[in-house]
């Protein structure tokens, strides 16, 4: 219509033009008297004039007229269900809009509908079912007549600022839990405690109703807070600066304080409620504490902070309590079975060999599943060294042997990992009744087992040393020969990079405790040391290295050579020597299908939530994954990826 009208304004204006010349003609022509032809022409102009204004005011009308089309009731119901329709033509131009949208201002009639609202073009190709858009100071939903160029815009401004409420207004419950706090105070003067109380208890105190959260105290270490979804959003757009407030008041006070807090959301079930934020808590607390746990139901847990090492947190009551379940555990059996995890390593086996030790001091049978799942290389080599004083004492076998001895009564064990995944004795775990676990790894969110026993500590520096201080609880005789504490020994080593990481008093004690069960420190040097063709292809490896920011160096090996993943662990250990190194990455395949990353870090650079965002997992100085068909470079290209991202969030 609106092209119609144009095109009339065109022609009249040419017949106007014709018109004038042609009375100046017959002016010159036939002497015609000026003043009448130019009456003549003011009447005629403004007559064509008022008509065309009348004839457009008419058409818009027409076009504005939803009850001319529908009837009033139709308009009515429009209106009052914030309805407006828009019709356009083959060329994308407007050619009528309903009242709704003359009563708020809006004219677009013989506009581009692209041009005005390019957020259409997907819902006029049929793309999408409906689109929102923002006009001015409202939004719309706009949806497509199938076969017919009309659109329909209804007003979801007040809708979608009740759900925003809706929002921000449902219950989150969260617990907060000073880790270490009654360790620390428990034998220190008033005054120190004081001081603790007003440097950090306080401070977490006041965060908390700072930011409008309902804060009760359930002991001395742990709070309960109440908040609401506009609060969460704001702590988490903070990134929970509590944590390093808290972290740095404790270094400040040299005390071993850290925060451990889990939050609990998208749920109006508040017994749902409790028991996902003490789960979650509980998930904080063993992946080593100083971090958040967060969980919205129905999706996966997210985790903030964790980046400082785990402290030493298990106090000699519970290792006794520990123990002592163990060991009735055992009595109550008819049989143990011991699992490892794949690619067995010397922690893995001496703490293995340790519970062989204690389980047959009760005289209960007992077989370590060693001879299925792989084993390291300097591990398989001290096996055959040891091996005709070992195999009298321990009953290695295979996974399907162990299966065989699988009963009702028997009790599965798992120690130096806790994920069925990771297990060299998976199917035994599949079917097993009683499991019980012992672990120094961070915790993953989901253990997909049920066990009896749950005894992960990240503040350990290996599975050693966690399962070597239940042996003076023990009831029954528990010893060891040479080779056995040699073995131990030698896992511990390898896990704290001969005690330079994650070393506290209780690992020294540990350590001791071994030596005296004769375990020979020289002799489990020369299990560590590499032949020449292990030093050449270290040396190869560290030829792919490149140095990156923030003390960042990834040595992709790039030429398919394959490595073990032995091999890959002791480069990132030797690059990490290297001054103003502070973390390392190395990549490799370590089989035809399989690519591996190992990581190591001097602790500034957290490379278990680095590696965990690529799905695998590990401690905050020493992680690692593997992928399956996934080629070096791609695995180099994601690292980088999630370097940038986790550098860029902290």
């Amino acid at each position: 219509m609106s092209e119609k009208i144009g095109k009339l304004k065109t022609l009249l204006l040419i017949l106007i033009v014709v018109e004038l010349l042609g009375l100046v003609s017959l002016h010159f022509l036939f002497d015609l008297d000026i003043k009448l032809a130019a009456l003549y022409f003011i009447i005629n102009t403004l007559t064509v004039y008022f008509l065309v204004q009348y004839f457009q005011e008419d058409s818009q009308n027409r076009m504005f007229g939803v009850s001319r089309i529908l009837g009033s009731e139709a308009k009515d119901a429009f209106q009052f269900g914030q309805i407006g329709i828009l019709t356009y033509d083959e060329n994308y131009t407007i050619t009528w809009m309903s009242e709704l949208f003359a009563e708020r201002g809006i004219n677009r009639i013989s506009k581009k509908l692209t041009m005005w609202l390019p957020e259409v073009n997907d819902l006029i190709q049929g793309d999408v079912e409906n689109v929102q858009v923002q006009i001015d100071d409202r939004t719309y939903e706009i949806a497509r007549k199938e076969d017919a160029r009309i659109l329909f815009f209804q007003d979801v401004t007040e809708q979608q600022q009740l759900e925003k409420a809706y929002q921000e207004e449902q219950v989150v419950v969260g617990l907060i839990h000073l880790d270490n706090y009654e360790e620390s105070t428990q034998y220190e003067e008033e005054q120190e405690i004081a001081m603790i109380n007003n440097n950090i208890r306080q401070p977490v105190v006041e965060w908390a109703k700072n930011h409008g959260m309902l804060l009760r105290r359930l002991k001395s270490d742990r709070f309960l807070v109440v908040l609401n979804e506009r609060i969460f959003k704001q702590i988490v757009d903070e990134r929970f600066s509590i944590l390093a407030q808290t972290r740095k008041a404790s270094q400040q006070l040299d005390v071993a304080i850290t925060l451990s807090m889990g939050f609990a959301r998208g749920s109006s079930d508040v017994a749902q409620l409790d028991e996902m934020v003490n789960q979650l808590l509980e998930l904080a607390q063993s992946r080593g504490g100083d971090q958040v746990a967060i969980r919205r139901q129905g999706e996966d847990v997210k985790y903030f902070g964790g980046s400082s090492e785990a402290q030493e947190k298990r106090s000699r009551v519970r290792v006794r309590i520990m123990a002592h379940t163990l060991r009735d555990l055992i009595k109550k059996s008819t049989n143990v079975i011991l699992l490892g995890h794949k690619e067995a390593d010397f922690d893995c086996l001496g703490s293995l060999m340790c519970l062989s030790r204690i389980v047959q001091a009760y005289d209960k049978p007992c077989c370590i599943i060693s001879k299925s799942g792989g084993m390291e290389e300097k591990l398989s080599g001290a096996m055959n060294l040891y091996k005709k004083e070992l195999e009298p004492r321990h009953k290695f076998v295979t996974e399907n042997e162990a299966l065989n001895q699988l009963r009702d009564g028997t009790l599965v064990i798992m120690a130096d990992h806790h994920h069925p995944s990771q297990s060299n004795g998976a199917q035994v775990l599949e079917k097993a009744k009683k499991i019980a676990i012992f672990d120094h790894h961070r915790r993953r969110t989901d253990l997909d087992i049920n066990p009896i026993l749950v005894y992960i500590e990240p503040g350990a520096s290996s599975a050693c040393e966690l399962i070597s201080e239940f042996v003076p609880y023990q009831t029954g005789k528990v010893d060891f020969i040479s080779e056995e504490a040699t073995i131990m020994l030698t896992g511990m080593m390898i896990d704290t990079n001969r005690f330079k990481v994650r070393t506290g008093t209780r690992t020294f004690e540990a350590a001791a405790m071994i030596r005296r069960w004769g375990a020979d420190p020289q002799e489990a040097d020369n299990l560590l040391k590499d032949e020449y063709s292990e030093f050449e292809t270290k040396t190869k490896v560290l030829k792919f290295c490149e140095k990156r920011d923030n003390g960042i160096v990834i040595s992709a090996v790039t030429d398919n050579e394959i490595l073990s993943r032995a091999m890959l662990s002791q480069v990132a250990d030797t690059i990490l020597m290297i001054k103003g190194v502070e973390a390392a990455f190395v990549i490799a395949k370590i089989s035809d299908s399989q690519t591996a990353i190992s990581a190591r870090s001097r602790g500034h650079v957290n490379v278990q939530v680095i590696m965990e965002r690529m799905h695998g997992g590990g401690h905050l100085s020493a992680a690692a994954l593997q992928r399956e068909n996934t080629s070096v470079e791609d695995l180099r290209t994601e690292l980088i990826a999630t370097l940038d991202e986790v550098m860029k969030e902290e």
